[in-house]
């Protein structure tokens, strides 16, 4: 046993109480039952002093945050002992699995909101195709000058996005059947099943058949082959990783539900407008991070291929299972979902797709090709607080 096993190996021990009160296994437990908690007390919360809720808004905000790098961490550690492509897939779901969960919960809470679903949809195929995608590039072009790609994993990633994005944000528009903007109950459903098997088509793909196109031929500078993330002590088992996974991932869920809703709530009772797309950003942007936070150091290892594989993978997943289950929620219980875009949006969203296939068309990338795509990220953010 290493040296490091040893200093940790208390730590790591999953029946050991000391291994019990450490970051990994504490705050996934914590977020679950506080998330619990708050859902059984949901009546008495809303009859808290103003400045008693807005003190526990900010502490769940925190504890939040904690969870999602501690549950980043088990992602990572299991995505060690499984593998590329797999160990991205898992990443890929359970953002996919926050982010469905809370707008679900969002759009059923108090009136019904038609609108949250697009808002989050489109945030996230915003940020990751301007903002973490030029995050990515313009890190690790400052520091390996260029960096190389595969032009065929990364161009089916990019036309899956592509496929689903039109389909689900900018088709409603242009419908007959239903009001602007909305899908009718059999082009709802056609659509969601549209979105399903374009995008397991591209998970078999990407496990399967074209394996090759979405793996680094780069090998890292720094090679840690064996090392598991620092949120993860590294005896913890495949079995306890998946545990703490899932009990983090629930807990942000319910805890990012009662957050995203006493937004909503103080953005209506400011009277400040946009204020399904300030909550929609907020849910996608928390939803992301373990996601952004893997991507941003696969770029910097010079791992660009597997950067984009979890950057535009987390967009495929949002489009192809959110907006199913969001669907068939609404067809359920009949509540409106309005899913086209703004002009507005319409035009960034179609900008970023069409910047994303002139930067990934040549095999490499450098700094000045991020920077265009973080231009369009800033004018996003500024069309949110200014519209």
């Amino acid at each position: 046993m290493s040296d490091g096993q040893h200093e940790s190996g208390q730590l790591a021990r999953p029946g050991g109480a000391a291994g019990l009160l450490t970051p990994p296994m504490l705050v996934p437990i914590s977020a679950f039952f506080l998330g619990a908690t708050l859902l059984l007390l949901r009546a008495d919360l809303d009859r808290m002093p103003a400045m008693v809720e807005v003190a526990l808004s900010m502490g769940i905000i925190g504890l939040v945050v904690w969870t999602v790098f501690v549950a980043l961490g088990h992602a990572e550690a299991i995505a060690q002992r499984i593998g590329e492509p797999y160990g991205t897939l898992v990443l890929t779901m359970a953002v996919t699995a926050i982010e469905a969960s809370v707008i679900v919960s969002v759009t059923l809470h108090g009136d019904a909101n038609p609108t949250i679903a697009r808002e989050s949809v489109f945030s996230t195929v915003m940020i990751v195709t301007s903002g973490v995608v030029g995050f990515c590039l313009v890190l690790g072009g400052l520091l390996h000058r260029q960096q190389e790609y595969k032009r065929l994993g990364t161009g089916a990633l990019l036309a899956v996005v592509i496929a689903l994005s039109v389909l689900t944000l900018v088709l409603p528009n242009f419908t007959l059947t239903a009001a602007p903007g909305s899908f009718s109950a059999v082009q709802l459903a056609f659509v969601s099943m549209l979105s399903v098997l374009l995008y397991g088509s591209f998970v078999y793909a990407q496990m399967t058949r074209q394996r090759e196109d979405f793996l680094d031929d780069v090998t890292p500078a720094v090679e840690e082959p064996h090392t598991p993330p620092p949120h993860v002590p590294p005896l913890h088992g495949l079995p306890l990783s998946l545990a703490m996974l899932a009990l983090g991932l629930i807990g942000i869920v319910m805890l990012a539900e009662h957050i995203a809703a006493g937004l909503e709530g103080g953005l209506e009772a400011l009277h400040i407008g946009q204020v399904d797309a300030i909550v929609g950003a907020f849910i996608a942007t928390l939803v992301l991070m373990p996601e952004t936070v893997a991507a941003l150091r696969a770029a910097m290892r010079n791992e660009l291929q597997r950067s984009l594989n979890i950057a535009l993978g987390s967009a495929c997943a949002t489009i192809g299972l959110t907006v199913p289950v969001v669907a068939a929620v609404s067809l359920i219980t009949g509540h409106q979902l309005t899913l086209g875009l703004g002009a507005g949006d319409t035009v960034l969203l179609l900008l970023s797709l069409g910047i994303s296939i002139v930067s990934f068309s040549q095999g490499r990338t450098t700094v000045l090709t991020g920077l265009v795509h973080l231009v369009v990220f800033v004018a996003y953010l500024l069309l949110i607080a200014v519209p």
